[in-house]
C-alpha cells in the first residue's frame, strides 16, 4: 500500500513537473513569438518613409551655384513652417559633416563628425517642418573644394549673402509657409543668422532665429581664447599640481590633450621660441632625463601668444583652413553681442549652448542673455547643457568631441519651434521646454 502511495506520489510529481515544464515552454514560446513579432514590426517601421525630399540648386550669383535639399513631412499638403540651416566656419556641406575635421593619429586618415544638419532636418521634418540646407560655396563632393578660385576669394560677407539667397529659395518653395520662417545657425552660422534677421529685406517673414553654440565674441577674441587662454587655463588647472605657478616640461610633453591644445610638442616649441627665458638647451623631441619646470606666466604664456601672431601673419589658403581673404573680412566684424539689440522685437530668439564649449565659452551665452534682458527683448530663451561641447555632444571643457546630438537637445529645439510656429500655445510649449530639458535653462 505504501509503495502504491509512493508510486502515485512520484507519478503525480512527474505529471506536475511535466505540466509545469509544458506550461513554461508554452509561455516562453508565446513570449518568443511576441518578441519576434515586435522585432519584425520594429524592422518594418524602419522602412516606413516619414519625410519627402527634393534636391535643389541655388544660384549664388556671378556664375556660382551650390547644391541644396529641402525635406518636409510625408503626410499633409502644407504649407509647413520653414527652417533654414546655416553652417559655421570651415569646409562644410549641406549635412554639416565638415566642421572639426580631425586626423587619426594612427592611420593619418580624416575623421569627420556626424552630419548634424542632416540629423536636425530629419528630426524637424518628421514632426511637421520643411527644412532647407545647402552646401557652402565652392564645396564639392566628399568635402572637396570644387572651385579653388571661389574658395580662395571667399569673404564673410559672401557667406551672409549666400544665406540670404538660400532664405529666399526656402520662402518660395510650395511646401513652405512664408509667414512662418525660422533660421538656425551653428557657431559662425549663429553670428550669420543674427545679421540676416537684422538686414534681410524680408525681415517681417523671419519669426525666429536659433543660435546653436553661436560665436558671440569677435572672431579675433575667439582665436585668442583658443590659442592662448585655453592652453594657459589647462596648464593652471590640470598640470600645475603644486599650485606654484609652474609645470613640469616632462609632464607637459606627455600630456596629449595639452599637446593638442598648444599645437605641438612643447619642448620643440620652447626651443624655437625667441621670447622664452629658458637658457637650458632643448632637443626638438623631449628627453625624459632632461626635465625642467616652466613658469606659466613668464615662460609658457609667450609661446601660444607668438604662435597665435605667427598664424595670423602666415595663414595660407590650404584646405580646410580659411584663406587670408576670408580672415581679413572676418577679424574686424562687430560681435553678435554688439549687434543683438538690432534684431526686431517681433523675432523670437532661442539660444542652445553647451557648458563645456571650448570654441565659444558658455559665459558668452550668459552675457548675450543678460544683454537681451537689458534690452527688454520680449521673447528670448537660453538653454545650457552640462557636459556638452561646441557640437552639442558630450565633451570635456578642453576638447571638442563629435557625435550625434542628444535626443533631449533635439526635443528642446522642436518644442520651442513648435510653440513659435503656431502648432501649440506658446505658454504651454514654453513650459514643456523647461520640463523636458536635462539642462540649466533661463527663459524670458
Amino acid at each position: 500500500m505504501l509503495l502504491g502511495i509512493i508510486t502515485l506520489a512520484k507519478s503525480r510529481n512527474i505529471t506536475l513537473s511535466l505540466g509545469l515544464f509544458l506550461i513554461t515552454m508554452l509561455v516562453l514560446s508565446c513570449l518568443s513569438t511576441s518578441v519576434f513579432n515586435l522585432h519584425i514590426q520594429a524592422l518594418a517601421q524602419q522602412y516606413i518613409p516619414t519625410i519627402k525630399y527634393r534636391n535643389l540648386m541655388i544660384d549664388l550669383g556671378n556664375g556660382i551655384k551650390t547644391n541644396a535639399q529641402i525635406t518636409y513631412p510625408v503626410v499633409g499638403k502644407g504649407p509647413f513652417p520653414g527652417v533654414l540651416l546655416v553652417p559655421g566656419a570651415g569646409l562644410t556641406d549641406m549635412n554639416y559633416s565638415g566642421d572639426y575635421i580631425r586626423i587619426d593619429n594612427k592611420t593619418g586618415s580624416k575623421i569627420y563628425p556626424p552630419a548634424i544638419f542632416f540629423q536636425i532636418a530629419q528630426y524637424l521634418s518628421e514632426r511637421g517642418f520643411a527644412v532647407l540646407r545647402y552646401d557652402k560655396r565652392g564645396v564639392g563632393a566628399n568635402l572637396t573644394v570644387a572651385d579653388s578660385n571661389v574658395w580662395k576669394n571667399m569673404t564673410y560677407n559672401d557667406l551672409v549673402q549666400d544665406a540670404h539667397k538660400a532664405l529666399n529659395v526656402l520662402i518660395h518653395q510650395p511646401e513652405v509657409n512664408p509667414n512662418k520662417i525660422s533660421i538656425l545657425g551653428h557657431s559662425e552660422g549663429g553670428e550669420t543668422v543674427t545679421r540676416i534677421a537684422i538686414d534681410n529685406p524680408a525681415t517681417a517673414k523671419i519669426k525666429n532665429i536659433v543660435l546653436l553654440d553661436a560665436r558671440i565674441q569677435k572672431a579675433r577674441n575667439v582665436m585668442h581664447y583658443l590659442f592662448v587662454d585655453l592652453p594657459l587655463e589647462y596648464a593652471k588647472e590640470i598640470l600645475d599640481k603644486n599650485h606654484n605657478g609652474s609645470i613640469s616640461l616632462q609632464e607637459a610633453s606627455r600630456d596629449k590633450i595639452f599637446q593638442g591644445i598648444v599645437g605641438g610638442n612643447i619642448s620643440s616649441l620652447l626651443s624655437t621660441n625667441s621670447n622664452s627665458n629658458i637658457t637650458k638647451p632643448l632637443k626638438p623631441e623631449y628627453s625624459p632625463n632632461n626635465d625642467i619646470n616652466i613658469n606659466i606666466n613668464s615662460e609658457l604664456k609667450s609661446i601660444p601668444e607668438k604662435r597665435s601672431e605667427d598664424m595670423l601673419k602666415a595663414f595660407r589658403c590650404e584646405v580646410p583652413s580659411p584663406c587670408p581673404t576670408y580672415l581679413r573680412s572676418l577679424l574686424n566684424l562687430n560681435s553678435t553681442l554688439d549687434i543683438i539689440g538690432n534684431v526686431p522685437s517681433s523675432t523670437g530668439i532661442l539660444m542652445l549652448h553647451g557648458q563645456n564649449d571650448s570654441g565659444s565659452p558658455v559665459q558668452q551665452a550668459f552675457l548675450l542673455q543678460q544683454r537681451l534682458t537689458e534690452l527688454n527683448h520680449p521673447d528670448h530663451t537660453l538653454i545650457t547643457y552640462p557636459n556638452l561641447g561646441h557640437t552639442l555632444y558630450p565633451s570635456s571643457q578642453w576638447q571638442t568631441s563629435s557625435g550625434p546630438i542628444p535626443s533631449y537637445v533635439l526635443a528642446d529645439l522642436y518644442a520651442w519651434l513648435e510653440s513659435h510656429s503656431g502648432f501649440t500655445s506658446h505658454t504651454t510649449a514654453a513650459a514643456h521646454v523647461t520640463s523636458i530639458s536635462s539642462s540649466n535653462s533661463t527663459a524670458k
